[in-house]
């Protein structure tokens, strides 16, 4: 099947949302792709039938009022020629041809090694709440959080309004970098409002800075998580570890397309545009900066995709704002280098293939232990052990080639 359209969009969180309102309001015909099922993407999955906040009921709202043909459960896994994506829905091979393109693929979850993440019930923080908002039962459970970053409160919360036991936060950052963050700012009133009404509903679960999980424990699951700070070491009896050390921008289409990165994020101009003519960015993978900025970043992409510059550039002043706001995001939750010693030379690092940290290190760059380990090459290919590896050994991944989702290979070789 063949579709085309003035603008097509891929990835349907806040960024897309707001990019794909603001092409379609502008008269464009738009059409926006997403491998979910309704709307969202990972920071509303679950919202779109009672959506937990005014702002995402509003841009859900205004998303589905809005002329947008959506293509849901619908994956892009190749970029075969200009003006050009080959996608994958269902069953069925689809072939999305574009005027102008809006990459709005979100970002995922970093997830670090250490002995024993291998274990059932470690998981991603992001991933464990997607689970029980798909109906995975949690009331009861002891839950540890872990890792670094604002995810942690917001999970944390989420869980134990579903009847989760909340043991305890384990933030790696320290509490310096973060009443620094705290007090920077002072100036937005609405993220200080986010963080307080985080902080209530959390009142009565410890919060430690300067912590880290540094084993998980366990005869066949998880029974227990040994915690770790710069003087204290102790084991914490838990039936789920909620693990995720900050998010990591989804640049797979982006590279595949040609698109400049820079420090490993898609660059971008003033009106969201990446180092390709006609193809735009928004949202995480220009930066991890959160609900806000995705949006605004969406707008003005939206804007620019028609020709639209004054709505646009109303939109700059906003986004000056939220950007300060992913800086100080940045500075606050950078990872301590003693999360480096965490994993053991025998700790997996490469889940797909089941390659550990000793294999890994007999190498010297990402390809050629790819060559001889087959890390990487796995169902995820290396979005998981890929980060890791950049952060443990300072590699980078050198390239990306199609398809970037396993795909039924009747379906790639038409």
């Amino acid at each position: 099947m063949r579709r085309r359209f003035d603008v097509l969009i891929v990835g349907m969180g806040p960024a897309g949302i707001g990019a794909a309102c603001a092409a379609a309001e502008s008269g464009l015909e738009v059409g926006i792709v997403d491998d979910n099922p309704h709307e969202g993407g990972q920071i509303w999955r679950g919202e779109a039938a009672k959506p937990s906040s005014k702002l995402a009921a509003m841009w859900i709202a205004r998303f589905r009022a809005a002329r947008v043909e959506t293509l849901s459960e619908t994956r892009v896994v190749d970029a075969p020629g200009p003006g050009m994506l080959l996608a994958e829905c269902g069953d069925a091979p689809l072939e999305l041809q574009y005027g102008k393109l809006i990459l709005a693929t979100g970002a995922r979850e970093r997830f670090l090694p250490f002995p024993g993440w291998t274990l059932p019930n470690v998981m991603g923080a992001g991933g464990l709440q997607a689970l029980v908002k798909g109906g995975v039962p949690i009331d009861g459970k002891r839950v540890v959080v872990a890792g670094s970053g604002p995810l942690l409160l917001a999970v944390a919360a989420y869980l134990q309004e579903r009847g989760a036991t909340v043991a305890l936060i384990a933030e790696q950052a320290g509490w310096a970098r973060l009443a620094r963050f705290g007090l920077g700012i002072a100036r937005e009133p609405a993220k200080i409002y986010q963080g307080l009404s985080l902080k209530f509903a959390l009142r009565r679960v410890p919060y430690l800075t300067g912590c880290w999980p540094a084993q998980a424990l366990g005869e066949n699951r998880l029974a227990e998580v040994v915690l770790k700070t710069t003087t204290n070491t102790w084991r914490e009896p838990c039936d789920y570890l909620a693990c995720g050390f900050g998010l990591v921008p989804n640049i797979e289409l982006p590279v595949l397309l040609g698109c400049t990165i820079r420090n490993g994020f898609v660059a971008v101009n003033e009106w969201q545009e990446t180092s390709l003519s006609g193809v735009y960015c928004a949202g995480e993978p220009n930066g991890i900066g959160g609900v806000e900025l995705a949006l605004i970043e969406g707008k003005i992409a939206g804007f620019a995709t028609a020709g639209l510059e004054n709505q646009a550039r109303r939109q700059f002043a906003a986004r000056a704002r939220a950007l300060w706001f992913r800086n100080g995001l940045d500075k606050a939750f950078a990872l301590r280098d003693e999360l480096r010693a965490i994993a053991t030379p025998d700790t997996i690092v490469c889940r797909c293939e089941d390659v550990p940290l000793e294999r890994m290190r007999a190498h010297t760059a990402w390809r050629q232990a790819k060559l001889q380990t087959r890390c990487g090459m796995g169902p995820c290919q290396g979005r998981i052990c890929g980060p890791a590896a950049e952060f443990l050994l300072g590699w980078k991944q050198e390239s990306v080639r199609p398809p970037i989702f396993p795909v039924r290979l009747d379906h790639f070789t038409r």
